[in-house]
């Protein structure tokens, strides 16, 4: 993890956020003292992207079955 005082991520903003952009950690210090850290946004997958970890039955059906099936009926 990276470290800068206020004055230098104030002044040197644009490289830091590049840092930051590139996965690393910043902890910004303010007086000696730390007050926060820059820290990366994960990348997320939307949600329908994901497998799926349940699969939802009903009196032995699956739903997502009957949804494709349901799907390739109406071509």
């Amino acid at each position: 993890m990276e470290e800068a005082t206020f004055t230098e991520f104030r002044n040197h903003a644009r490289r830091y956020f590049d840092k930051v952009a590139q996965g690393e950690t910043i902890r910004i210090y303010r007086n000696g003292r730390p007050i926060g850290d820059l820290v990366p946004v994960p990348a997320r997958r939307p949600a329908w992207k994901n497998p799926p970890g349940v699969h939802l039955e009903l009196k032995g059906l699956r739903l997502g079955d009957e949804i494709v099936s349901d799907r390739d009926k109406g071509r």
